[in-house]
């Protein structure tokens, strides 16, 4: 009796400094940038020391740049590694990541640089498009079932909603984006309910959905910014529905254990406590809850952010969220 052929073996990995950094390394960065600008606004609502939202951004912004530099080796060995890179959910999350931390280190440089603020930001919105146009293509060219709404899309498509944190200091009326991006975080919302009802996700996905905190939060931060304060209470009013919804279903989204896909859980956290914040003047319940809300977000991000980085520095994080490899 012959034997069957066995199956070809898997090519190897190449060998290369930074062939496999994998995107997901970007939304816990994330989560630190907004952290340290949560703690920021603390300073002026709560009148926290100054030194810990200058820390935590300081030490985010290293991170940030030696990532940055540690992916762009990818794309400047195989540009086509980007597309690739979009195809699988953990790296279109990170990637659209990945140039929102830009926009938040623009905020963060606001008061101290306005001018390489100002700069950052503009590279982060032309990474913002660009992302936009080439996740749009992936959809449309990709198969149907990769068509589905994500949670994701609201890093894409409602990631926008953060470039007036630092274009309104510099003098820019981004008051346009805010309004632009209510109604697209409104569809996302809704089909999202539709298909919950529909289909249960699959729990390794499940920390996914903490992202739908995000938005609703930061039109609380923005529609403040703008003074618009009906629109600031009724979306503080959201986000605090979201995160009751969310943490009333913790056992069931964490049922899969740790993944990089915790990640998720950093930026919508940090959001929240800043909504808190700039919606109540740190003043009243509403303020003391947002403090309360800050030091758990502190308690909380920092060690998500250094499981998934250790992962990556022992070499797994590319291989479990199948980063592109140049």
């Amino acid at each position: 009796m012959s034997r069957r052929p066995l199956p070809p073996p898997f090519p190897p990995r190449p060998k290369g400094l930074w062939r496999d950094t994998p995107p997901a390394i970007f939304p816990p960065i994330m989560g630190l940038m907004g952290l340290g600008l949560g703690w920021r606004e603390a300073t002026t609502t709560l009148g926290a020391p100054s030194g810990i939202g200058d820390l935590v951004l300081g030490a985010a912004a290293m991170l940030l740049l030696f990532c940055l530099i540690a992916w762009l080796a990818k794309p400047l060995r195989r540009p086509g590694v980007i597309s690739e890179e979009l195809r699988v959910l953990p790296g279109r999350a990170g990637m659209a990541a990945m140039v929102l931390s830009l926009v938040l280190l623009a905020a963060a440089l606001v008061p101290l640089a306005p001018g390489l603020a100002l700069g950052v930001l503009g590279v982060a919105v032309v990474g913002h498009l660009a992302l936009m146009g080439l996740v749009i293509r992936t959809l449309l060219t990709g198969p149907e079932e990769g068509r589905v709404v994500t949670p994701v899309f609201h890093l894409v498509f409602v990631g926008p909603i953060l470039w007036p944190l630092s274009a309104l200091p510099l003098g820019f009326d981004a008051q346009a984006v805010l309004w632009a991006t209510i109604p697209v975080a409104l569809v996302i919302w809704a089909v999202s309910a539709v298909q919950l009802i529909r289909r249960i996700p699959p729990a390794p996905l499940r920390p996914l959905l903490a992202i739908h905190l995000a938005p609703a939060s930061l039109f609380a931060i923005v529609a403040s910014q703008f003074e618009l304060v009906v629109l600031a209470n009724a979306s503080a009013l959201l986000a605090a529905a979201i995160l009751v919804a969310l943490l009333g279903s913790a056992r069931w989204i964490t049922a899969a254990g740790f993944s990089p896909l915790w990640g998720a859980f950093t930026f919508p956290l940090a959001a929240f406590a800043t909504a808190l914040l700039s919606v109540s003047g740190g003043a009243g319940l509403v303020g003391v809850l947002g403090g309360v809300a800050l030091v758990a977000a502190t308690l909380a991000i920092p060690p998500i952010a250094f499981k998934v980085l250790q992962a990556w520095a022992k070499g797994s994080l590319a291989a479990r969220t199948n980063a592109a490899v140049a």
